[in-house]
């Protein structure tokens, strides 16, 4: 009956003991994303920005690449383009947004 106990006892904890240490594991493995995109509302449409453990580092109001000085018609054109930009950066490419890759993404110019 002691034994039964003991065992009992050695098991519970270690079994407490291993779900504590797998969250810690979860918790320390969990990537966070450093490039963060978030979509900001202009006079005349939608822009993005791109940040960087919270530093703006692209903020983009009208549509790269077009003649014309205007934002993004939709909230999610401009999600689309700042989520190509951000593979760019992560992917250490060049940032710049070609008048054909706007195109694929059905962008309306």
């Amino acid at each position: 009956m002691m034994i039964t106990n003991i065992k009992q006892y050695f098991w519970s904890n270690i079994q407490k003991y291993l779900i504590v240490f797998a969250t810690l594991l979860f918790a320390a493995c969990a990537k966070q994303e450093t490039l963060t995109t978030a979509s900001f509302k202009t006079n005349s449409g939608w822009g993005y920005t791109i940040a960087y453990k919270e530093k703006v580092l692209i903020k983009q109001s009208v549509i790269p690449v077009i003649s014309d000085t205007k934002s993004f018609e939709t909230e999610n054109d401009a999600l689309k383009v700042a989520d190509l930009v951000k593979q760019k950066l992560k992917q250490n490419l060049s940032p710049t947004v070609t008048k054909n890759e706007l195109i694929l993404l059905k962008i309306k110019l």
